[in-house]
């Protein structure tokens, strides 16, 4: 295992436009599909392709709405290109999203798919399948007062044998319908792209507020499948081994691994495990018992 992980020198260049010289060169040899997930089930996420070229020398990040990105072996240049009727606000949310999330894992830069929000000066996180709740908990959390760290991506940092959450940006991402039941108006938050329907909630200060500064990792929280059961919400302990075999299941873009890789992680996973609590969260189905998630979350978290 690694002595430190530090995502803190993430210098980079991003570029757009027509393709620049690396790219028309990286294009010219042989490519091959490393992975192509389907479009998403529970959302509307687009398909995607990766491609390498030149046996690693360069991949190419595709979506199926004609969005583009190409990335150097070094992880330190990115093109990306869109196509009408995308804009370039659709192009900045990918790149702020699953690009990020696959130029820190370039960088062996241990990430969980995750939520992230302070309570009691530590970093407690949201991890779980699409559609369980995690934005929406950390964005309800956040008009409770609670400050946003992280959304969809938490990068980790090891320090002196302290685990540490990075910040991502400040927003929360979020479908209409978790939107309009957090803030009571259908349009109650603004959208992310002119074409895309997803919102976000702004953690600038004037309805929710935002750590700029990484934060020690306090508590993880892995949700289960939303349930109609009288004795939800709830919570459990998960015993190390438990804990373990759920954070392997939400590192992002984990099947990036090469054995080696994920042998690695799973060492960092097993000491991040032995630090840190981990708990499984059940929310209610319904979600105006949202309040009472959040309440259970922050006497859960505050012992």
């Amino acid at each position: 295992m690694p002595a430190e992980l530090c995502p803190e020198d993430l210098s980079l260049k991003l570029e757009g436009g027509f393709e620049p010289q690396w790219v028309q060169l990286a294009l010219r040899a042989p490519g091959r599909v490393v992975s192509h997930l389907p479009a998403g089930e529970r959302t509307a996420d687009p398909s995607f392709v990766l491609t390498e070229y030149g046996e690693g020398h360069c991949c190419e990040l595709s979506y199926s709405d004609g969005t583009r990105f190409m990335v150097n072996r070094a992880a330190d240049q990115v093109w990306g290109t869109y196509q009408p009727p995308l804009t370039n606000e659709d192009l900045a949310t990918y790149f702020l999203g699953p690009v990020m999330g696959f130029l820190l894992r370039r960088r062996k830069i241990t990430c969980l798919h995750a939520s992230a929000v302070e309570l009691h000066g530590r970093a407690v996180l949201f991890c779980g399948d699409a559609g369980y709740g995690k934005s929406t908990t950390a964005a309800a959390l956040a008009l409770r007062g609670t400050p946003g760290i992280s959304e969809d991506i938490v990068p980790l940092e090891l320090t002196k044998g302290q685990f540490w959450a990075v910040p991502g940006y400040p927003r929360v991402c979020l479908w209409p319908d978790a939107a309009a039941h957090l803030t009571g108006i259908e349009d109650g938050l603004p959208r992310l792209t002119p074409v895309w329907d997803k919102r976000y909630l702004s953690l600038d200060g004037r309805r929710a507020s935002f750590v700029n500064e990484k934060r020690p990792l306090g508590l993880i929280y892995v949700f289960g499948e939303r349930t109609d059961s009288p004795q939800a919400p709830s919570v459990k302990e998960l015993r190390p081994r438990e804990a373990l075999l759920e954070l392997v299941k939400n590192t992002y873009m984990n099947w990036l691994l090469d054995r080696e890789q994920r042998a690695e992680e799973f060492n960092v996973l097993g000491n991040l495990v032995q630090q840190v609590p981990v708990r499984q969260l059940v929310a209610h189905s319904d979600p105006r018992k949202i309040p009472q998630l959040c309440e259970l979350i922050e006497q859960d978290a505050g012992k």
